[in-house]
């Protein structure tokens, strides 16, 4: 099943009163929040960008990646017909999802997906929890709210689906699923989730700056170094991403050095130990066991208690391997593991210029700080 991501920008912001999708939220554009969700997801093989007329360009400059940038049309379903229609016949699913929704997560990509793999047709939506009332000429009546929700993006089914909706649907509707409800589709509903906030008054901007500067930032420090193997045949597992015909590390696990200074630089930060402490090197079950499931672990410990990953920075110091020809790749790995945005992994790699056991190819070390943040 191949799925494409369409990015809705086009829209002209009445109420905010300018373009809110260009609108910096910290060092990115509304927009770019979630183009970077959908292009770091490993279920989304492309994403499109459909901007307005007047910001196509400074998208198109902004992010050339992407699989196509088209004008959007003068309302949103329109804007939605368009993306459709451009999405080549090789994508099975198209995925709609508006740009001022910047807070997307990789999960809520997963859940879309997988429900249109099953029902055809899917969406995420939030319960309602607040009495509703319905205005009536002679007074009020309060609505069952039972079964009502509030319906976020993104919004997505198979594209052929999709494609049939807007030739047939014959009245307006407000979102992608009301055009597929009047062909008789019954899109499956996932759970929605509160952060995926639609950013629609200056109000709304004001109030995330604010929840950023609120709380509690810790950073955390971690370092490992690992001595090259003497068995020829032990592979090389650096940041998650094996090197082919490279002598591996010694180490009870696959000895992933850079993974484990994340970890220890994650689990520090937190206050939560380090990773001997939690996948000890006596015990057998973690022998040649993958570093990606010691820093899945960290991750899930950290969002268990609240704390959100901001920054994680490391560094490779070694003679070889030449570790910066798959930094992208790694980074991606990484940020994916983590569920956050690739922009917030990096990667260094530096010699340790012929000095000591490193200079001498005789190991590689590894350092990673990680700042997280509790809103």
């Amino acid at each position: 099943m191949k799925v494409v991501a369409a990015i809705l920008a086009a829209g002209r912001g009445e109420r905010f009163g300018a373009d809110k999708t260009q609108v910096l939220l910290g060092d990115r554009p509304v927009w770019r929040w979630s183009y970077d969700a959908y292009r770091s997801h490993p279920s989304v093989d492309s994403v499109a960008l459909i901007g307005s007329p007047e910001n196509l360009e400074g998208l198109k400059k902004a992010a050339p990646d992407a699989l196509f940038h088209c004008a959007g049309g003068r309302d949103r379903r329109e804007s939605s017909r368009i993306a459709v229609e451009m999405t080549p016949p090789e994508f099975d699913v198209v995925l709609l999802h508006d740009a001022a929704r910047p807070f997307v997560s990789p999960k809520m990509i997963t859940d879309v997906i997988e429900a249109i793999a099953r029902s055809g047709a899917a969406a995420p939506g939030i319960p309602i929890t607040d009495t509703v009332k319905r205005k009536l000429p002679k007074g009020l009546e309060t609505v069952d709210r039972s079964a009502l929700f509030t319906v976020q993006t993104p919004q997505g089914a198979r594209r052929e689906l999709l494609l049939q909706a807007h030739r047939e649907a014959a009245h307006e509707v407000t979102d992608d699923l009301g055009l597929l409800e009047a062909i008789g589709i019954v899109p499956e509903i996932v759970p929605g989730e509160p952060e995926n906030i639609k950013i629609t008054t200056p109000e709304d901007v004001a109030r995330w700056k604010a929840n950023q500067r609120l709380g509690e930032v810790r950073t955390g420090m971690g370092y490992d170094v690992h001595p090259f193997s003497g068995d020829p045949l032990r592979p090389m597992f650096l940041g998650g991403i094996e090197f082919p015909g490279v002598i591996g590390l010694e180490g009870h696990s696959d000895a992933d050095v850079l993974l484990h200074a994340a970890v220890d630089a994650l689990l520090g930060a937190a206050g939560m130990g380090d990773i001997g402490q939690h996948f000890p090197n006596d015990d057998p079950r973690w022998r040649n066991a993958p570093s990606t499931h010691f820093l899945r672990h960290a991750a899930t410990l950290l969002k268990d208690a609240g704390w959100r990953i901001q920054n994680l920075d490391m560094t490779v110091i070694a003679e070889h391997p030449k570790v910066m020809s798959h930094a992208e790749t790694i980074r991606r790995h990484v940020a994916h593991t983590l569920e956050v945005e690739p922009s917030r992994v990096n990667l260094k790699a530096t010699t340790n210029e012929r000095l000591g056991f490193i200079g001498r190819g005789e190991g590689i070390a590894a350092l990673a700080t990680a700042t997280i943040a509790k809103p």
